[in-house]
């Protein structure tokens, strides 16, 4: 580590996740590179690619089972994700970066057990038409720890991790893993080495007052006037899991999140800052 490190004193480090709507564009995508490649400082990288994910599987005849919008991964839907996910998309960004000039390490969970996860148990789960029952989403990781300490090795000599939704549950089983959750566990971790700002680039420019006015951006929100938002029905669908758990990111040492437009990545305060 660096001397800096080494004494204490905590360095700015940008981890930003990208969902697979970007990646899997080419146009997108070499526009975010571009614009994470200027990022100023150290830098990180997590990666999602769902959607190619799901068209891969079309093609062999693998049937995919989404409930409540996760993904059953049996054994076979496993092997296509760690294809697309740890193979095609992850050395497909880090390629993109060598060519800009980014020293980047692709990796999952598993290699140097950086991350280490379980196999999610049998849930309750509500239905989309109300009802509940019991669901085995398989192959599917909950993350139980990050290794900071050589993640912070690796970031201070200068590489740029590129971490994809994989992880193992160190009995020799790779598992599928939520992309924002390796994001939001990843940063907690790297917090007690660095002052890490998470951001989680999003379709819309971040939170909208008014979902029908894409410009309607609420430039911060705090914890204490989330609950409001919530109550005002201004935060909820899919955006009301990714702040509770930005929250929860902030709580557990992550100095603030930003939810911003991909485009914007680079923009000073552009999008919605969450902070305490």
């Amino acid at each position: 580590m660096s001397s800096e490190l080494k004494s204490g004193t905590k360095l700015p480090l940008t981890l930003v996740k990208v969902g697979g709507g970007i990646v899997e564009d080419e146009a997108s995508l070499a526009r975010l590179l571009d614009k994470f490649s200027h990022i100023d400082g150290l830098k990180a990288l997590v990666h999602g690619g769902g959607r190619s994910a799901t068209k891969i599987a079309e093609r062999l005849g693998i049937e995919q089972t989404m409930v409540s919008g996760r993904r059953i991964t049996d054994a076979e839907t496993l092997k296509v994700v760690t294809m697309v996910y740890a193979g095609l998309v992850n050395k497909n960004i880090v390629c993109q970066l060598q060519a800009r000039d980014v020293n980047a390490l692709g990796l999952t969970g598993a290699d140097m057990n950086v991350i280490q996860s379980h196999r999610r148990p049998v849930k309750r789960v509500k239905m989309d038409d109300g009802t509940t029952q019991d669901v085995d989403y398989g192959f599917v990781g909950d993350v139980d720890q990050v290794n900071a300490d050589l993640l912070a090795d690796l970031i201070a000599k200068g590489v740029v991790p590129v971490l994809s939704p994989i992880g193992h549950d160190c009995k020799g089983s790779l598992l599928n893993t939520n992309a924002d959750t390796i994001a939001a566990e990843t940063a907690i971790a790297l917090s007690r080495n660095f002052d890490v700002t998470l951001m989680y680039c999003f379709e819309k420019k971040g939170v909208l007052l008014n979902a029908d006015d894409d410009d309607s951006v609420i430039p911060s929100i705090t914890s204490a006037e989330f609950p409001q938002l919530v109550t005002d029905g201004v935060v909820s669908g899919g955006m009301l899991p990714k702040l509770e758990n930005s929250f929860d990111a902030i709580r557990r040492g992550v100095s603030q999140v930003v939810i911003t437009h991909a485009d914007n990545i680079d923009v000073p305060g552009a999008g919605t800052t969450l902070k305490e």
